[in-house]
């Protein structure tokens, strides 16, 4: 096969980066783009020099990384008091750390796509992506924003794999897809050695196998989307009603200690009228909807008032301290979910157990002190632990504050520790008029499939609503609006397999990639050797 030139590998790299993100919610939604995306990449870098594939992958994945984060300018510049030459600057940094994992794809990618055995190929790529996504999810605390597999969110039919491998095996899928189109168009250019193999026979290697694991996953995913619809609707499990408000602070004053009874009285105002509508079980208030220390501040006697009289349990994100040391004056901080009964106390609590990085807190802020009055903002918090879930009736509520919806492993430790609903508590306001709040919720989607859960999303200025265990959107908000409503969501039990093992998924893709990498460097360390010998 004729090289590629370098303009034509740096043009497919650039289509390759434009395909990916106008697949994406919030960017264009054009979700099969998905399945070819990668094509021109992989084309781009399989028969490029080291510097040309590091090159295309950047090419690459700063033109999608760079366009799909540009909200990180506005909460920089617009909240965090940064210049915006310097917003810039942190935008084109994280799309570079973005693409750094991407680089790694394609050099790898290239060893691999020099398999003889074009199975090898077709396999391993996919979990080479897998696995490196998974990387991205803890290393440098993790971020894991809009992995391939949240792309198919709008498309609930195609994401019920998710509740065995999670939204990883959606990615796998993916480039596995785009896999098979390269190499059959490889085949078709005469790219394969296919005397030794004939044509006809390589084909339906390549399409064969894959071709039932795609028909495997279907009929699974639609017998189990028949049985879980069956159980939203039946009379055998337990439901309740749920309050969803969303308030539509301006992120600018709501910490203003003058309009913090205002503040309060907009969300009792909303509160009241689906109290008129339908009774609830619960209500839900977003993220620090009350901003101030609810033990130490007035106006909390007007929401103990409003819970006794209408007998129900309000979850609402609230700022919080603990006293550590009276005598050294140590004081703990967090961003928290509290849950205040109708008894007039606060009989449930979580905190915020994965913080935001450069927003809740600056990991080392000796080195990087202009990025302080980010955190001056909102407070510099301490992190909690996921542990018991809050209790009300029979629902046991596990709670995802703020960007926690983007971490599979949050969802599911609460899950394991009993949760039957999942309520997801965030002020997307940072973000602004961005594809950040169709984002969030697109990945919020994929924690109830694999959780099969309702996920219950109440936003300060949305999107708010219900996703059902199917990852449908129930119901959804207008953004920038006040809002609220009731719904009856199903309280369900049991554990999916992502639960209990699936999440293993991910690190073990990486684990068989660095196996295969492995042999292959001792087996051609073996073939040098004979070489020399002979």
């Amino acid at each position: 096969m004729k090289p590629v030139r370098s303009y034509v590998m740096y043009s497919l790299s650039l289509l390759a980066g434009l395909a990916l993100l106008l697949a994406m919610p919030g960017s264009g939604g054009v979700w099969p783009l998905l399945f070819v995306g990668l094509v021109p990449l992989i084309f781009a870098i399989e028969n490029a020099s080291t510097k040309q594939v590091v090159f295309c992958a950047l090419l690459a994945g700063m033109l999608h990384y760079f366009c799909q984060l540009n909200w990180i300018v506005t909460v920089l510049q617009e909240f965090g008091g940064v210049p915006q030459f310097v917003a810039v600057l942190a935008l084109g940094l994280l799309a570079l750390y973005m693409c750094c994992y991407l680089v790694i794809f394609c050099l790898l990618g290239r060893t691999l796509l020099k398999e003889k055995n074009p199975l090898v190929t077709l396999w391993f790529i996919p979990a080479l992506w897998v696995g490196l996504d998974w990387l991205r999810s803890w290393l440098f605390s993790g971020f894991p924003w809009m992995d391939l597999g949240y792309g198919l969110a709008p498309v609930p039919a195609l994401i019920q794999l998710a509740e065995l491998t999670g939204h990883y095996g959606l990615t796998y899928l993916i480039v596995l897809v785009n896999l098979i189109i390269y190499q059959l168009v490889k085949v078709w250019r005469g790219g394969f050695d296919t005397l030794a193999v004939a044509k006809n026979r390589l084909v339906s290697r390549i399409v064969l196998v894959p071709l039932l694991l795609f028909i495997g996953v279907g009929i699974g995913s639609t017998l189990r989307w028949q049985n879980i619809s069956q159980l939203l609707v039946g009379d055998t499990v337990e439901k309740i009603n749920v309050g969803i408000v969303q308030g539509n602070i301006d992120q600018s004053l709501k910490w203003s200690p003058e309009l913090q009874l205002q503040t309060v009285e907009k969300y009792l105002v909303l509160t009241n009228y689906i109290l008129r509508e339908q009774k609830p079980d619960i209500v839900v208030w977003p993220e620090t909807a009350l901003p101030f220390y609810p033990t130490r501040s007035k106006h909390t006697l007007l929401l103990q008032e409003l819970v006794r009289k209408n007998e129900f349990a309000l979850i609402a994100g609230a700022p919080w301290y603990e006293m550590m040391d009276v005598q050294s004056n140590d004081v703990e901080y967090y961003n928290s979910a509290q849950m205040l009964v109708p008894a007039g106390y606060f009989a449930g609590y979580y905190y915020k157990s994965h913080l935001v990085p450069f927003g809740e807190y600056v990991p080392l802020r000796t080195f990087l002190p202009f990025l302080e009055p980010l955190v001056k903002s909102v407070g510099d918090f301490t992190p909690g632990v996921v542990e018991v879930p809050m209790e009300w009736k029979t629902a046991k509520v596990g709670v995802l504050i703020c960007f926690e919806s983007i971490f599979p492993d949050i969802a599911r430790e609460w899950v394991g520790h009993g949760a039957n609903i999942l309520v997801n508590l965030t002020n997307d306001a940072w973000y602004g008029r961005s594809s950040a709040p169709h984002h969030s919720l697109a990945m919020t989607c994929l924690r109830a499939v694999e959780t099969r859960r309702n996920v219950v999303r109440s936003a300060n200025t949305g999107f708010s609503g219900v996703i059902d265990p199917l990852g449908r959107v129930v119901k959804k908000s207008p953004l920038f609006e006040p809002w609220a409503t009731v719904e009856q969501v199903a309280l369900l039990e049991g554990k999916t397999l992502f639960v209990q093992f699936g999440y293993l998924f991910a690190p073990l893709c990486l684990g068989l990639v660095c196996a295969q990498l492995w042999f292959r460097r001792l087996r051609n360390t073996r073939l040098r050797r004979r070489k020399v010998n002979k």
